[in-house]
């Protein structure tokens, strides 16, 4: 199988990103026919920059002939944000620079494109069919993220907070160039989402910022000493659309590498993504990630069941990726428990720390197998209630399995008083038509 893996050690970004697809060999031509056709007033333009000894490609986003800048820089200066409103009679995206007095800019929300008129845009320009439904694919993300951190509808989210235009071509662009690689598969390490503060349209937030954490919450993230913010939301909802497992470098051959560059350039820091396109071997050929697990166990007969209970509550506090109990039949023709517990072979000291303090147990059986699992990844739906992750596995990079996620279904139907079935086959509708066409 074709992969592409990400290195994510200096974060990732829209222009990183795309810088990294361009120096991997997708055609600069591709991507400013693209931009030109969306006919939003943006231009590209590609340069070589050296970040820590590193060449790389470095691509800017200009609207109006302005580069973008990083967010907490634009934030920084005292103006107001323009306004993107879509023009049905020209079909572009215009610019309408919003009032520039300092109160009113951080009192006031700063509207750009909303979602409806961002997806007209997609869907009205000449790019593939799968590039259209990648890049809506993202903006939904990006959007349903922001929607929830504002507590709002996502027809209201505004993307002020990534700019309207620049997001357009970075997610668009992204769709193309990624359709345009060749792959099947994306892959990524864990992301170093930087740290620090970042200043953003509400106020100055934590890194990673409100919606860029949203959209991570299933990727491993830490942070690094540099004191920034190194990953974008738009970046955020590329990696959770595009990439379908995260972890360290599989077993693959290397045929292109690029290197796409960061605004800013640290002192001793490569601030690049670095993409790696090659074919995978053995278990990953047939799209399955190979990991080693420690599973724990432990007879009990002289347990009060309520304390089995609060045990198996414990350890998945605790780490474990799953706890079941077995009915078993021990010495002395006592019923008991056969308590299993399944971890990462780093939790297991404290798991097992946990099983002797909390059970009866006087002994736990311990081994190390190998577990094999389908490639996965969240894509979103949106419901009519509010968005519900759909968990999807796929073999050879045909899917294989989806099911919506519990969590989301039960909060849904809890809040909304709608019955849990209604909204899991709802989510399973949408997702449906939506692979479906």
């Amino acid at each position: 199988m074709r992969i592409a893996y990400l290195d994510c050690f200096s974060g990732i970004s829209g222009d990183m990103f795309l810088g990294a697809l361009l120096d991997a060999g997708v055609p600069f031509e591709l991507l400013q026919r693209t931009v030109a056709e969306l006919n939003i007033g943006a231009s590209l333009e590609l340069s070589r920059v050296n970040r820590a000894g590193i060449s790389a490609a470095k691509l800017d986003v200009l609207v109006d002939g302005e580069k973008d800048l990083p967010r907490e820089e634009f934030w920084g200066k005292d103006r107001a944000e323009p306004e993107y409103v879509y023009d049905d009679e020209s079909h572009s995206l215009k610019a309408e620079q919003a009032a520039s007095d300092a109160d009113r800019h951080h009192e006031s929300s700063h509207h750009g494109s909303n979602l409806d008129d961002v997806l007209h845009i997609i869907d009205s320009s000449k790019i593939t069919p799968d590039a259209k439904r990648l890049a809506g694919d993202i903006f939904r993300a990006l959007g349903a993220a922001e929607a929830k951190v504002h507590n709002t509808d996502i027809a209201d989210v505004h993307f002020h907070e990534v700019g309207a235009a620049d997001a357009i071509v970075d997610i668009v662009c992204a769709a193309v160039g990624a359709g345009a690689l060749g792959v099947e598969r994306f892959v990524a390490s864990p992301l170093n989402v930087g740290s620090g503060t970042v200043s953003c349209a509400h106020g100055v937030f934590p890194v990673p910022a409100p919606a860029t954490l949203e959209l991570l919450r299933d990727a491993p993230i830490y942070s690094g000493d540099i004191q920034k913010e190194l990953v974008t939301p738009t970046g955020a909802a590329i990696v959770k659309v595009l990439v379908s497992s995260f972890g360290p470098r599989p077993m693959m051959t290397t045929d292109k590498v690029g290197y796409g560059a960061g605004a800013r350039d640290f002192p001793g820091h490569a601030n690049v993504l670095r993409l790696c396109v090659g074919e995978t071997q053995a278990a990953e050929s047939a799209g399955l990630a190979e990991e080693e697990i420690a599973i724990l166990e432990a007879n009990l007969d002289d347990l009060n069941p309520q304390l089995i209970g609060y045990i198996v509550d414990l350890a998945l506090a605790e780490g474990a990726r799953d706890v079941f109990t077995t009915p078993v039949q021990m010495k002395k023709n006592r019923p008991g428990v056969l308590l299993t517990v399944v971890a990462k072979p780093e939790h297991e000291g404290k798991l097992r720390a946990l099983l002797f303090r909390e059970s009866s147990t006087l002994g736990i059986r311990t081994r190390h197998e190998r577990r094999h699992a389908l490639a996965r990844r969240h894509e979103a739906v949106v419901t009519r209630w509010g968005e519900v992750r759909m968990k999807v596995g796929s073999v050879n990079g045909t899917v294989s399995q989806y099911a919506p996620e519990y969590e989301d279904c039960r909060r849904i139907a809890v809040t909304h008083h709608v019955p849990l079935k209604t909204v899991m086959q709802e989510a399973i509708r949408l997702y449906l038509d939506r692979k479906n066409g």
